[in-house]
């Protein structure tokens, strides 16, 4: 007989998704704030709790989807750009989770690494509520401007995910390797 709490431990790990469309109702607060709470308890070396967690308000997030869709209009065009407005505005929930750089590279490795621990333990937590969320990290992550509107200094925190979270859509199937393709058995 399995114990309950490992079967639904392991369900969970196993069923989490990244989900790509979301509801356009936002999911309440209070269960996002809960999910955080339970990020704060990823494990991290010598207790240095290294993340900083910022609530995207409505009049941040528009100026993040402006940011993203003129970095896509440089790149891919306006027709792009705007079709990435248009997705990225729909999106109900964001966050952005960083990690404070530390002058000693181990520990800023180490410290990164606890962060990417708390946006998986995030992540878990609200999809256990039936939130969906999706890590993001591209480009317009790196931008001096994103860092600029959340009030971040670009030399003291490193940008790990911006996360967008709301009630799913749609939820993909897996698509994983099987373990043996990833293992390496030593003697």
């Amino acid at each position: 007989m399995s114990d309950p709490t490992y079967t639904a431990t392991h369900a969970l790990l196993r069923q989490r998704r990244t989900i790509h469309d979301f509801l356009p109702e936002p999911p309440p607060w209070r269960q996002v704030r809960k999910a955080l709470e339970a990020a704060r308890f990823a494990p991290n070396h010598y207790f240095t709790q290294p993340w900083t967690f910022y609530r995207i308000g409505e009049q941040t997030k528009a100026a993040i989807v402006d940011l993203n869709a003129r970095l896509v209009e440089a790149k891919k065009g306006a027709t792009a750009a705007q079709k990435k407005r248009e997705r990225w505005a729909a999106i109900p929930g964001w966050l952005v989770i960083t990690s404070r750089i530390s002058d000693k590279p181990l520990t800023r490795r180490e410290d990164y690494a606890a962060c990417c621990c708390a946006v998986q333990n995030l992540m878990l937590d609200l999809w256990a509520a039936g939130i969906g969320s999706k890590w993001t990290t591209g480009d317009v992550i790196r931008a001096a401007e994103f860092y600029r509107l959340l009030g971040a200094k670009r030399h003291q925190e490193d940008v790990v995910a911006l996360l967008w979270y709301g009630y799913p859509r749609i939820v993909p199937r897996a698509q994983r390797s099987p373990l043996s393709s990833r293992l390496v058995q030593l003697p």
